[in-house]
């Protein structure tokens, strides 16, 4: 069938057989598919959706479009995957926390996606950092450190590449169906053994609601376990940014801070536990997900964790001496301003989507795929919702390239932070599980 038939058939409402989405997954990886008829099947799903056997099918064929990795005796193979927000750098230290537990992560990260970041582009901002190395050198890597933070090979899942992607760029990246396949036909293909999704619920989230949240756990939960992946999802609070920064090489010095113990933001450090935790009881490495919180800790504070980073580093021929001068390293912005508060008061809310785009505005994220990110860019110094502050206090740093740059995100700044007279109700970090 040709692929223009298979995008009206789902564009009019029906559903699709397993042998036409595996036929156009195939004309996505051979190329015959062109980006154009990509963008319209995308389209066609996000506002047709799909049904549970759809959804199973291109998982399926999204998974097989390459190699999937078997690890035979080794493991347990686990990793975790966030569905996006704003200053989400946990994957950075939960790997090699995870490691120093004695789990093994080959994680398979992307980019960013519309206003949130991605983890790959974030360790594109370590120097000589090999994140796409072949397959042969990703096996070294997780036996002998135990974890390796790298993007997609030729080899593993190619098809979600190309519709990824586009997705980016089509404002389709909110559809559950695409979400889905393009989450576990990752994973599945890098033969993990156990998987927890971190679903982002808020308003700097791809699911601002508690029902979208659910359903899209709920939804990821099933169709991994009929896959034969071991899954569980947390879904977490995404209504401010993360930790204390948004950008590249500003999160990238976050974690390191996080990692050697100089400094963890309490939010990004109880969400970070509590995944990790969840991790090592889908690897039996502990029997709850409060003992394997403990361990977590535990690794942080003996310093196998941040021991584990370095060397994952230095195996992907990044700066051996990376953790112990990061400074040295990371690239900065030539401009660097405060943001200040315009009156005194709490910190009463943050609008997370707007802050993120104003990261992508600063170069620091994609308009169109063939856009260079700038990764000395972004935001750092972000005071937690709740804060007290008094007029003229710095909210955050504006890190840009020009000043003309700067003035323009500390206006869109101003219009994204709330200060009000009372401070907000508090919110959880972890609003419910799925398993």
């Amino acid at each position: 069938m040709l692929p223009q038939e298979i995008i009206r058939k789902k564009r009019d409402g029906f559903e699709l057989s397993e042998a036409e989405i595996a036929e156009f997954i195939a004309g996505v990886t051979a190329g015959t598919v062109s980006e154009s008829q990509v963008s319209a099947f995308t389209m066609a799903v996000f506002f047709r959706g799909m049904t549970f056997p759809e959804r199973v099918a291109l998982t399926r064929a999204m998974t097989h479009s390459g190699t999937v990795l078997d690890w035979g005796d080794f493991g347990p193979v686990l990793d975790k995957h966030s569905t996006g927000g704003v200053g989400d750098k946990i994957s950075l230290m939960l790997a090699p926390m995870v490691a120093a537990c004695g789990g093994f992560v080959p994680m398979i990260s992307g980019r960013g996606l519309g206003h949130t970041g991605g983890t790959l582009d974030k360790m594109g901002a370590i120097p000589g950092y090999r994140a796409q190395p072949d397959l042969a050198t990703l096996r070294a890597v997780v036996k002998q450190v135990g974890c390796a933070i790298i993007g997609q090979t030729a080899d593993l899942a190619p098809a979600d590449q190309r519709i990824y992607a586009v997705r980016d760029v089509t404002a389709t990246v909110e559809s559950i169906p695409l979400i889905c396949a393009s989450i576990l036909s990752k994973k599945i293909a890098a033969g993990l053994q156990g998987l927890v999704m971190d679903v982002k619920l808020g308003n700097g989230a791809f699911m601002e609601s508690l029902k979208d949240a659910t359903d899209l756990a709920e939804t990821i939960v099933k169709i991994a376990d009929g896959a034969g992946l071991s899954t569980a999802a947390l879904l977490t609070d995404m209504n401010e940014v993360l930790g204390h920064t948004a950008g590249n090489a500003v999160e990238v010095a976050e974690a390191v801070d996080y990692l050697t113990g100089k400094h963890r933001e309490p939010r990004l450090h109880e969400i970070t536990k509590a995944l990790v935790g969840q991790m090592l009881v889908l690897g039996k490495l502990a029997a709850t997900p409060e003992e394997g919180a403990l361990r977590a800790q535990a690794a942080l504070d003996s310093g196998k964790a941040a021991e584990k980073f370095a060397a994952m580093v230095a195996a992907l021929d990044g700066p051996y001496d990376f953790l112990d001068r990061p400074e040295h390293y990371l690239a900065t912005a030539p401009v660097i301003v405060p943001f200040q508060a315009p009156r005194s008061g709490f910190i009463a809310a943050e609008k997370t989507r707007a802050i993120g785009l104003i990261v992508v505005d600063l170069g620091g994220g994609r308009r169109k795929t063939t856009d260079v990110v700038d990764m000395g860019v972004g935001l750092s110094g972000f005071l937690p919702v709740g804060t007290k502050v008094a007029a003229g206090d710095t909210l955050a740093l504006v890190h840009a390239k020009t000043d003309a740059d700067a003035a323009k995100a500390c206006a869109a700044l101003a219009e994204a932070i709330t200060i009000a007279d009372a401070a907000p109700v508090a919110r959880p970090l972890v609003h419910a599980r799925v398993i």
